[in-house]
């Protein structure tokens, strides 16, 4: 088994990706190595080092365009679309549109082999139909997630902008080494840095979302309504 580097322990550490919440599920129970005097749980580092390393391994044994990453958290965006772009996999960001995975007549239709998600409770109707179709499942799970059909839970700080680009990156990194594409780290050419989403992102998607509001509440000028025939 391999042991965790304190190279990796100091990033896990850094960017505090074994910190979960101050709830935990019956599921995430054995994950949990500590609680901190603020309540917080904390997750199982070597835990979560070897379900990093297990992932890598599964997901290399599938045909890249069919392997699916799922997020619709805002933080999830950018680690998901770069980890799909490093292992040539597909993503699907934001909005999960219901029977991507279950309607062939439908427009967002996409086959899959396997599926890895950030997180199930936001995911859930993509795990709901990976599921119906047998599919094996990967989630990035916190303390407070549901394990639920669930078939590899990788035991993290889901909730982090730094800790998702992290797992997400080192995933990818490690995807590369078991397909032999890159012997290590060194000839990986993103970093954790690219993988990690942009406040100044989430900023612009705030504003756009709050013109659309201001937009929706602006009351109807004279003459605009319906067109005279």
């Amino acid at each position: 088994m391999e042991t965790t580097t304190n190279t990796e322990t100091e990033r896990y550490l850094k960017t505090g990706a074994h910190i979960g919440t101050k709830y935990k599920t019956w599921g995430m129970k054995k994950y949990i190595y500590k609680r901190r005097d603020d309540g917080l749980k904390v997750m199982d580092i070597k835990t979560l080092d070897e379900r990093i390393n297990l992932a890598a391994k599964l997901i290399s044994n599938y045909e890249k365009d069919k392997v699916v990453v799922v997020s619709r958290k805002l933080y999830g965006k950018t680690p998901i679309k770069q980890f799909a772009e490093a292992v040539g996999a597909k993503a699907i960001p934001s909005r999960f549109i219901p029977g991507t995975f279950t309607n062939p007549e439908g427009k967002e239709f996409t086959e899959l082999s396997l599926l890895m998600v950030t997180e199930p409770d936001a995911d859930f109707q993509a795990i709901k139909e990976a599921k119906s179709l047998r599919i094996p499942i990967i989630s990035l799970s916190s303390t407070n997630n549901s394990t639920k059909d669930i078939d590899l839970i990788i035991p993290v700080n889901n909730k982090g902008r730094k800790s998702l680009a992290l797992v997400f990156w080192m995933v990818a990194r490690n995807i590369l080494i078991e397909r032999k594409e890159i012997k290590n780290e060194k000839e990986f050419t993103k970093t954790a840095e690219d993988f990690e989403y942009k406040l100044k992102e989430g900023k612009e998607e705030l504003m756009k979302e709050k013109r659309n509001m201001e937009r929706k509440r602006r009351p109807m000028k004279k003459g605009r309504g319906r067109p005279k025939r």
